[in-house]
Formats: C-alpha cells, sequence, structure tokens
C-alpha cells in the first residue's frame, strides 16, 4: 500500500505541464486488473456540492468493506481542490493527492473516477476517464449534445469499463418493482404518462457568495469552456452553470432527466419519436438563460408503428411549488403513482362506460409497491437511493461487470430526450430524431447550441 501511495504522490508532482486528456490513449495503457481483495484506487473528478453532500457520503458508507478509497482529487478551482483534500482527511484521516486538471490526473493511472463536474462536461470527461483506464460514476445529465454524447458511448462500449450513470430511481426497489410490474404485463398498456418538479426558489442554482469572491486567477476558465464556444470569463456562467445555456439546459438536464428516465427504462423505448415545448422566465428576471418555467409534450412509441404508443406530458417551474414532484403512468384501467408508490383502479373504464360500446370493465387491482421517498431538496444527502446506486457501481467495479443499473445507454437516451426538449425550447419547433445520424433535427436542421 505505502509503495502505491508513494507512487501516485511522485506521478502527481511528475504530471505538472504535461498534455495527455487521455484522448486516443489505449485503455490498455492504463490502469490495472483489480483482483478480489485489492483496494480500488478511487479519484473524484470535480469537488461539487452535489459530491460533498450525497455521492461521498454514498461511497463513504461502503468503502471500508469494500476495499475501496479516496486516493486523488481533480479540481481546476484552487479552493475546491483543497476542500476536496479536506474533505478526505475528514472522513478517512488519510492524504491523497489534489491534481490542477484531467492531464495531471489522468496520468495517476486510478482504478476509478467519480465525476460531478459541470453538466456539459459531464460526457467528454466520461469518454475521455474510461479510455484513461478507469471505471467511471458519471453524474446525470450523461449529455447537453449529441456530439458529446456520441463521443461518450462510444468511448465507453471499446474500453469495456463499468459506468453507472447518476439516475439513481433505476437502484429504487419502488422503481423496480414498477418497472416489473409494467413489463410482466399487468398494468396493461402505457396510455399517458405525467410528470412534474416545481420549487418555489428564486435561490435555486445560484452562488452569490461565491460569485463575489471568486477571481479568475484562482482558476482555469479556458480548461472549464472545454469544447464550447469562448466566452470571456463570467463568474456567474462558471459556478451557477445551470442557468446558462450552453453550459447546462436548466431544467431539461437537472430535473427531466431523472424523470424522463423511468419513461425509456419502463416502456423499454430507447427516446422519444418528437417533442413540442414552450416556456420562458416569467419570474426571476436575474439575468439567467435558462427558463425558469417550461412544458413539454412528448410522442413515445415504436419507431415503424404510429398507430401504437403514448403520450409524456411534462411541466416544471421554479416560481410556484404547488403541486410538487409527481410521476403518474396511466393505463385504460387505472394510475400507477410513483409518489404514494400505488397501482390503483383510478381513472380506470368502468362497467357502465364500457358496456355500450361492447367493452368489458378494465379496472385494475390495488397493488403496493415498496415505500421508498424520492428526495428533492436542494441538499439532498445521501438518500437510500443514492447508497443503493454507489453500491451497485461499487459492485460491479469489483466484479468487473459493466451491467450496472443505470448503464451508459441509459445515460445516452435520456440525453437524446433532454436534448430534443432543450431544441424544441429553444427553436420553436418540434424537435425529432434522426436514427440515421444519430442527431436531433428541429426545423429541419440539426440542433446546435
Amino acid at each position: 500500500m505505502s509503495n502505491r501511495r508513494e507512487f501516485i504522490q511522485k506521478s502527481a508532482i511528475g504530471a505538472a505541464g504535461l498534455t495527455i486528456g487521455g484522448v486516443g490513449m489505449s485503455s490498455k495503457s492504463y490502469g490495472r486488473i483489480i483482483g478480489a481483495n485489492d483496494r480500488v484506487q478511487v479519484g473524484i473528478l470535480g469537488f461539487s456540492g452535489r459530491f460533498e453532500s450525497a455521492l461521498g457520503l454514498a461511497f463513504q458508507k461502503y468503502s471500508k468493506e469494500m476495499n475501496f478509497e479516496f486516493v486523488a482529487v481533480c479540481d481546476i478551482w484552487n479552493k475546491r481542490r483543497q476542500d476536496g483534500l479536506d474533505w478526505i482527511k475528514k472522513h478517512n484521516d488519510t492524504t491523497a493527492v489534489g491534481t490542477r486538471n484531467t492531464d495531471e490526473f489522468y496520468n495517476l493511472k486510478l482504478d476509478a473516477a467519480i465525476i460531478s463536474t459541470a453538466d456539459f462536461q459531464h460526457a467528454v470527461l466520461c469518454g475521455q476517464s474510461v479510455t484513461a483506464g478507469m471505471h467511471v460514476y458519471c453524474e446525470k445529465p450523461f449529455a447537453e449534445t449529441m456530439d458529446d454524447a456520441i463521443y461518450a458511448k462510444k468511448a465507453v462500449k471499446d474500453s469495456g469499463k463499468v459506468v453507472q450513470i447518476g439516475s439513481q430511481r433505476r437502484s429504487g426497489p419502488n422503481y423496480q418493482a414498477a418497472h416489473d410490474f409494467i413489463q410482466a404485463g399487468k398494468f396493461g398498456k402505457i396510455c399517458a404518462v405525467e410528470m412534474t418538479w416545481n420549487v418555489n426558489q428564486p435561490g435555486r442554482w445560484r452562488r452569490a457568495k461565491e460569485v463575489a469572491s471568486i477571481k479568475e486567477s484562482d482558476t482555469d476558465w479556458k480548461r472549464f469552456l472545454l469544447n464550447r464556444p469562448y466566452e470571456k470569463w463570467d463568474p456567474r456562467k462558471y459556478l451557477e452553470f445551470r442557468l446558462f445555456w450552453p453550459y447546462s439546459s436548466g431544467i431539461p438536464g437537472q430535473w427531466m432527466s431523472h424523470q424522463i428516465d423511468t419513461v425509456h427504462w419502463f416502456s423499454h423505448l430507447p427516446h422519444p419519436r418528437s417533442v413540442a415545448a414552450n416556456g420562458s422566465i416569467y419570474v426571476w428576471k436575474d439575468g439567467r438563460r435558462n427558463f425558469d418555467t417550461m412544458s413539454a409534450v412528448f410522442d413515445y412509441g415504436p419507431l415503424d408503428n404510429k398507430e401504437e404508443g403514448f403520450q409524456v406530458i411534462y411541466s416544471s417551474r421554479q416560481t410556484n411549488e404547488a403541486g410538487g414532484v409527481k410521476e403518474w403512468y396511466f393505463s385504460n384501467g387505472g394510475k400507477l403513482d410513483l409518489d404514494t408508490n400505488k397501482v390503483t383502479s383510478e381513472g380506470g373504464l368502468k362497467e357502465k362506460y364500457a358496456k355500450d360500446m361492447g367493452y368489458k370493465e378494465n379496472m385494475l387491482a390495488e397493488f403496493l409497491l415498496p415505500q421508498e421517498k424520492v428526495e428533492t431538496n436542494s441538499n439532498t444527502g445521501a438518500d437510500s437511493l443514492t447508497n443503493a446506486h454507489m453500491k451497485n457501481w461499487m459492485d460491479c467495479v469489483r466484479a468487473n461487470n459493466p451491467k450496472t443499473n443505470a448503464p451508459v445507454e441509459a445515460g445516452y437516451s435520456h440525453s437524446i430526450a433532454n436534448i430534443m426538449t432543450t431544441a424544441a425550447l429553444r427553436t420553436g419547433e418540434k424537435a425529432t430524431f434522426n436514427e440515421k445520424t444519430q442527431q436531433v433535427m428541429a426545423g429541419g436542421k440539426v440542433f446546435k447550441y
């Protein structure tokens, strides 16, 4: 263990100034085969609030028994890099390596990484990390452009590395039971889905104190921009990126990606056939680019049979919390509610309306799903779903099993839906998906930022 630690520390020192980035490097050049009893060396790529309050705590819950260890932090902002090192010291009483950029980070040749950077960076860094030989836990949204999604998905499949996308609903027993109930045919054909995510929080995604204190010299603005168009230094876009397209789509990437993922999972459909959407900045006139209110209507179904399918209605606002968060699935026989975790006959076809038209009554029997509650506050902490999701990733890394609960395909699918929604919101046109080019289309054109 001491030799391994010494190697990492020397590698970090020697990495300064190198430019490898992991791009174009064979996965065989990095990492090692993890034995049943070997300690898994993990790096933090982006020390964020999400990591500190949830992902890191979920990891800590299982790290000792599974022999995993944090050994490095990579963050281009010197403050967060030091915060990350202090966090590891506090929770593990060990000293980790701080790296200033991904060049230095990839040169450490670690076993795995947890990515919790800005939204638009997730897919690119995931692709680079697996190419550099690391297994990856990658926060959602997976990608905000199809080019990034295509690159990262190919890199993951070529590498054979274990990847878990941070869609933690897939590790929830209530959601797993709902999936199995629908796929077993017990619910009947899905005919509609309604989803909402409503808050009343003017400070959501704002970082006023940090914006006032950070200087450009504290970080690396050009590295932050990655493959986005150059803009001059703006601490708001750096720290409050969720409010500014093209660094984040805002509501679609942050919230809708969780909920629309269940539609793909439950229906076994890879993406919508079309999306129409509308929204604006109606209340919080604080300079943001992303909408504080939006609604989208999705058409889902087999691509080769337009007569079959169902509609999804999604709405979200940051200006009034009435209605809260809901995920309602409907069939002709009733409703599946993932807040109450019940299947009921609500809305089902009653005999008095059925018999006159030659149909039979269709009223589902009540069925209880496991009683799990999704946390949706600003700081969710290491809730049970995040704990279970992290444990699933760690189990799969230990077994070298790429079939995680939320593999790269899940991230790819929710990215298509997110980008279609963003395209519809930004252009005012109905968005579709070109299967041949794997690009989102709006108004007859490929949607780009």
